[in-house]
């Protein structure tokens, strides 16, 4: 942008200087930098740090209670998120991702197919599972471990294998729009409506 440019725009308004401080109030609060100087006692998670951030904007008048509700992608986002955050969380504590381990690698051993062919099965089944799951992080905590585990155990070569599926971890986070952090944020931006997500980054 030029310094026209900046020059037609004139001078930061009240609700742009309020924002920016809410920006400059996030970030450092993302970063920890009150723990820096305060100690453990304030780190705040990212839950209560967006709160903060929100409560600023609506207090002041930037954001009114109306423009929150007119969010509707982000609404319908954030529910998805709590479910399936939740039911990851679930399945862990169960022991149903043990259980899922275990079965997949005596399922492919009964198949009796070389190590190619099962590596295959693996990383296909390690990439669409991910549909169940709304953190890559969680899920790859969860799975990678496991699927790497069951591979290796299958006779897959050890690097190539490795590579394969961390590729599939950076794959999988176009699947749908919960499929990782910056997702929501990506289909928030109203580029495309739900069924265009689900068929052209899903399935490309």
């Amino acid at each position: 942008m030029t310094l026209d440019k900046l020059a037609e725009m004139g001078k930061i308004s009240r609700d742009e200087g309020i924002m920016l401080f809410a920006f400059l109030v996030l970030l450092l609060l993302r970063a920890d930098i009150p723990a820096l100087f305060l100690g453990d006692s304030v780190t705040l998670n990212t839950t209560t740090s967006t709160f903060i951030g929100q409560s600023i904007l609506l207090l002041s008048g930037v954001l009114i209670w109306d423009d929150v509700l007119a969010e509707k992608n982000a609404w319908d986002t954030l529910l998805w998120f709590g479910a399936l955050i939740m039911m990851a969380t679930q399945l862990n504590q169960t022991g149903l991702i043990d259980w899922f381990s275990t079965n997949i690698q005596n399922w492919i051993t009964m198949m009796g197919i070389a190590w190619m062919e099962a590596s295959a099965l693996l990383v296909l089944t390690f990439l669409y599972t991910h549909y169940f799951f709304a953190s890559t992080t969680a899920y790859i905590t969860a799975m990678m471990a496991v699927f790497l585990t069951v591979g290796l155990t299958l006779g897959a070569p050890p690097m190539p294998f490795m590579l394969i599926m961390a590729a599939t971890s950076s794959i999988m986070m176009t699947l749908t729009h919960y499929a990782t952090g910056t997702s929501p944020v990506t289909f928030g931006s109203g580029y495309l409506r739900l069924g265009e997500w689900w068929k052209l980054l899903g399935h490309d």
